[in-house]
């Protein structure tokens, strides 16, 4: 059977039937809606019907290529129909779709496909002079993603006879390696389910996917957030239109323009379409929700967003260990002025959290210590990697190196990564908590804060500022604004103004770039 009943609280109606893994997703739209619209790129249309015919060849021409279960399968090139023909033909054939950063440097690139044994990559040709750069062999099968319908062409669109269940691993997405070398993080199919059976056993509408729903997809498919809300959209039977990559200008324009219900972003997306010339509330009205996450966001632009976009607001909070995400702050909780607006947010049913301090011993309400995630959604393990994984993963629970604390009801509060904790004579500082206060001066666009090297403290605070359009602020200025609002040993030592911040694909600030001049030369390395 390719469906079940997802369960329902006492007196609820049953739901619908609906797909359990990824194989059934098309096979059960295809014959209920085959003409809705699934995928939009760019303006090509792939109906539901389309995408599971096409997605079926795809699958006949990989088993004709020598693949099987358990192989890897890798995709370089930006979002595009094409991305989710193969998503969903890995799961078909029982392989494993690798997604890979297309910013990434050749040797990067290697490293990725030389851990995860790839057999086969798809790659556009825009990356092929990366490809051609690296150290290493390409894997022994490339499609150019130009010439899928080509290779796929002379195939049956029939189904394989492949079924997953639930625990099959199907994705293998590559940490962002911002330290080291990034480790692929195997996602079997429940990673993809386990949170929307959560909701619906409750009847939570916290984060919800509806037929007829227009989805943006801005993050990009390597990222698990994106990976994971596209995927819940196409489970739901809805419209997902695909950015290639994100921008402004174009995001806000389809939003308006197709009349999109659903975002998924992260902060920094938010903070370039509101900064956009000439965008206001009317490119915003058709939106019904904006889910945001994957860095911290700040509450001037939280409330900025909220006045804006005029629409209902869910935080979500995970890992790609996690399967994404496993903390929401529903819309409910988001009132400009409560102190929930500083919150992650509260566990899903069937997630647990807890907090535990250096000797993994659990600490009470309060206490700030590493957050730990139980969630059905957890990672299978990362790849090749027994003793990482047995370190992560501990008796089920995600060791996250966050630091945070939960409050008396539950919701969990996040400061910073441990490791990018800032120890001050003693005492622990956390970037989030200066940048959230330097971002209220109305001067500031942006702040990021640092620990340097001091020979007296151990370490002092420096702060990263982008300044607001047309303000020029002072050294003096930002003190003065810090001086009542926190305590002295918090207070940035000193103050670098610039007119951008290193990130990585997905919008998270590249601590380690802006730590490196002043820790290279260091015996003692903070990150």
């Amino acid at each position: 059977m390719d469906t079940s009943t997802v369960p329902q609280p006492q007196g609820a109606r049953p739901r619908r039937p609906e797909p359990t893994t990824l194989v059934h997703t098309t096979r059960f739209h295809a014959a209920r809606r085959p003409a809705a619209v699934a995928v939009i790129c760019e303006g090509r249309t792939l109906t539901y019907g389309e995408l599971h015919r096409v997605s079926n060849r795809m699958a006949h021409a990989l088993r004709a290529a020598g693949l099987g279960e358990g192989d890897r399968v890798a995709y370089l090139g930006k979002e595009s129909e094409h991305y989710y023909e193969a998503l969903f033909a890995c799961a078909k054939t029982g392989a494993v779709l690798v997604p890979v950063n297309w910013r990434l440097a050749a040797p990067e690139v290697s490293h990725i496909l030389q851990d995860s044994g790839t057999r086969l990559l798809f790659l556009e040709d825009e990356f092929a002079p990366i490809v051609a750069a690296m150290p290493t062999r390409p894997p022994e099968t490339v499609v150019p993603v130009g010439s899928i319908t080509a290779w796929r062409a002379g195939h049956p669109d029939g189904e394989t006879e492949f079924e997953a269940t639930p625990d099959t691993p199907v994705a293998q997405l590559y940490t962002s390696g911002t330290t080291g070398l990034p480790k692929g993080v195997v996602l079997a199919h429940r990673s993809f389910f386990a949170i929307r059976d959560a909701l619906a056993s409750r009847g939570l509408d916290w984060i919800d996917w509806r037929q007829g729903d227009i989805a943006l997809i801005g993050i990009p498919g390597f990222h698990v957030g994106g990976l994971w809300w596209a995927t819940q959209n196409l489970n739901a039977g809805a419209t997902i239109v695909a950015l290639r990559a994100f921008a402004a200008r174009q995001a806000v324009d389809l939003i308006r323009d197709l009349g999109i219900t659903t975002a998924c972003v992260v902060p920094a997306m938010l903070r370039m379409m509101l900064t956009e010339p000439g965008v206001g509330p009317r490119d915003f009205t058709t939106l019904r929700k904006t889910v945001y996450g994957g860095s911290p966001v700040s509450e001037a632009l939280l409330e900025q967003s909220l006045a804006v976009l005029d629409c209902e607001f869910a935080q979500i909070y995970g890992l790609t260990e996690t399967g994404n995400t496993a903390v929401c702050l529903p819309p409910a909780a988001h009132v400009p002025g409560s102190p929930l607006m500083r919150a992650a947010g509260r566990p899903y049913p069937g997630v647990r959290v807890k907090t535990i301090d250096g000797r993994g011993r659990e600490l009470p309400p309060g206490a700030v210590g590493e957050v730990c995630l139980r969630t059905p959604a957890r990672m299978v393990e990362y790849w090749g990697l027994p003793e990482r994984t047995a370190r992560t993963l501990v008796d089920g629970w995600i060791h996250t190196g966050d630091a945070g604390y939960l409050d008396e009801d539950g919701h969990v509060f996040i400061h910073d990564r441990i490791k990018d904790a800032i120890l001050v004579a003693g005492e622990n500082v956390y970037p989030a908590e200066i940048e959230n206060v330097l971002e209220r001066h109305p001067a500031v666009g942006e702040a990021v804060v640092i620990g340097v090297p001091d020979e007296r403290w151990g370490e002092r605070v420096h702060a990263f500022v982008v300044p607001a359009a047309g303000a020029r602020p002072s050294r003096r200025d930002l003190h003065t604004f810090l001086v009542p609002r926190l305590a002295a040993f918090k207070l940035p030592a000193d103050y670098e103004f610039t007119d951008h911040l290193p990130r990585n694909p997905s919008g998270k600030i590249l601590r380690r770039e802006l730590r490196d001049r002043y820790w290279r030369d260091s015996a003692r390395q903070v990150n």
